[in-house]
């Protein structure tokens, strides 16, 4: 694949420790997290690279030898990844600030722990250069109102179409505009995060503060609603949501990794089997989920399941959307 060159690097955050995803996250960072067992963060860099991106910075933290030694350089994809620590669990912005020594030209942000289906991302470079933004932000039109709450919503100006104001995890709305944990950001975010102060929320470096400032220092912001749907991984029935539909957007009925081992009669329906599984018995596994290296001696069979070695999680099935 020929790559462009669009004066871009990407960056992931790959620190935080997800803490409501335990067990899960005792022994996977967030990012690791397989979804029709490819690690969310690898159909992350693969989206960057169709845009042209072949420069990698990933901030790393919890569990962060394991992201090292599994994409390692990049160069299994054809890229160079750099790592960068964040010693101390922040927040956003303060993650993003440990770039400011490393990065030296605009850079496309995502958040690692968020799966996405992008309508169109090349839009949001298309809007940073034609209007020579400080930041452009992925948003999604969302009715489920939840799902905002536990985000942030983007103001519009109603002439200019820019962002006039991003509020963190609103409890009243007055848009449907979801942030997506996808940005576009000029190097002046350094210049915002260093004057951005903690939040009486959580304690933490908020990266709508930052953008916050931006704004209110003159610097043009848009928005861009290049996202299909998305989904932040924060608990493990999330993990299931994303893979039950993630098998229907690829239209395949089941998804068995090669060094799964599977009694001859196990049957296997709309369920994603993942590495060196084994079953024993000739069970039924039905809109299920059955994680890498997990051992299923039992008779019964599983349904609506999230399953490891260690525990099973019943999850409601998201059905067809």
């Amino acid at each position: 694949m020929k790559r462009l060159n669009n004066g871009l690097c990407g960056v992931i955050l790959a620190a935080g420790k997800g803490q409501r995803l335990t067990p899960l996250s005792f022994a996977s960072p967030k990012p690791l997290l397989s979804i029709c067992n490819k690690p969310i963060m690898q159909y992350q860099i693969e989206n960057m690279i169709n845009l042209g991106i072949s420069e990698f910075f990933i901030v790393v933290g919890h569990l962060k030898e394991k992201i090292m030694r599994y994409f390692g350089d990049g160069s299994s994809l054809g890229v160079k990844i750099k790592y960068v620590e964040q010693k101390e669990n922040l927040g956003i912005a303060h993650a993003v600030g440990q770039l400011e020594d490393h990065v030296n030209k605009p850079f496309l942000l995502f958040l690692g722990d968020i799966f996405f289906v992008p309508k169109n991302l090349k839009k949001m470079l298309d809007i940073f250069t034609r209007k020579r933004a400080g930041a452009v932000l992925a948003v999604k039109k969302e009715l489920e109102q939840s799902y905002i709450r536990k985000n942030f919503t983007v103001i519009l100006h109603k002439k200019t179409n820019k962002v006039i104001r991003v509020i963190e995890k609103p409890r009243y709305l007055t848009t449907y505009l979801k942030g997506c944990g996808i940005y576009m950001f000029d190097l002046a975010i350094f210049d915002a995060i260093r004057n951005t102060p903690r939040t009486a929320m959580r304690d933490e470096y908020e990266i709508t503060t930052a953008i916050q400032i931006l704004i209110e220092e003159g610097s043009p912001v848009y928005a861009a609603d290049v996202i299909k749907w998305d989904m932040n991984v924060t608990v493990p029935c999330d993990l299931f949501k994303c893979n039950q539909r993630w098998l229907r957007q690829i239209q395949e009925t089941k998804v068995v990794a090669q060094t799964a081992r599977l009694h001859k009669n196990t049957k296997v329906i709309n369920s994603v089997i993942g590495k060196d599984v084994s079953v024993s018995l000739p069970i039924t596994i039905k809109n299920s989920v059955i994680l890498e290296g997990t051992r299923i001696r039992g008779k019964d069979n599983i349904i609506n399941s999230l399953v490891s070695s260690n525990f099973t999680v019943i999850c409601d099935n998201p059905g067809i959307e």
